[in-house]
């Protein structure tokens, strides 16, 4: 192990941890404002309402992640009329495909994550508001949402490490993330090991303190619902 060369290139890890945080919160800011509305409508009865939702949810958990970004970044660019729109210089840029895709993977498996801590919420708790004259909204303002977001905490948790280790993926169109560091650092010193050993302790390290927080949730707000 070269841990000279480590040390040297530590600033170059924390520009990429930098990248890769940027593109986890700015992905799951923008997956959680889609997958909420969507969820609601997959709860839905009206199947002209849930089944879209349902069919974008299974493309997008179907598919891998990659060749979506692949899609966004390079497939769009073959088309003349999107490089003659008003939306290219946005889909030119990696940030935004790499962003665009990450988000809306991400909003896929967190609508279903909140679909299913929508159905599994007791019938008990609805009718409880309903008996105290609550309309829709309120009850779903109220009582829904807040109960469906905390049963899906441990679930969410899971999706957002999860995230996390995807958002590697931006290497491959040009993001200096922490994997892209790795690869920089390997592409100049030849040292496979020590660049992508070095990259899996910030991922690690990250990865612990999001499971911190998301423990640290769930001891707060699931604690109440658990049975005595």
């Amino acid at each position: 192990m070269n841990f000279q060369v480590i040390y040297d290139n530590l600033p170059l890890y924390a520009s990429g941890t930098l990248v890769t945080l940027k593109l986890l919160v700015m992905s799951l800011a923008l997956g959680m404002a889609g997958a909420l509305p969507l969820a609601m409508l997959r709860s839905l009865p009206s199947p002209w309402l849930s089944k879209p939702v349902w069919l974008f949810t299974y493309v997008i958990r179907g598919t891998p992640m990659l060749v979506q970004l692949f899609l966004l970044y390079y497939g769009l660019a073959q088309f003349e009329a999107v490089r003659n729109s008003v939306l290219w210089p946005w889909l030119s840029s990696a940030w935004f495909c790499a962003v665009a895709a990450f988000a809306i993977n991400t909003c896929a498996y967190t609508t279903e994550i909140l679909h299913g801590a929508i159905k599994a919420l007791p019938a008990g708790e609805i009718e409880a508001a309903k008996a105290l004259g609550m309309s829709r909204w309120v009850t779903l303002r109220r009582i829904v949402l807040p109960s469906a977001f905390r049963r899906s905490l441990p679930a969410y948790g899971n999706e957002v490490v999860l995230m996390l280790h995807g958002t590697a993926l931006a290497s491959v169109v040009t993001l200096a993330d922490i994997t892209g560091a790795a690869r920089e650092l390997n592409s100049t010193w030849y040292l496979p090991f020590e660049a992508f050993i070095t990259a899996a302790v910030f991922y690690l390290l990250i990865t612990m303190v999001l499971v911190a927080l998301f423990r640290a949730a769930e001891r707060r707000w699931l604690q109440p619902m658990q049975p005595r």
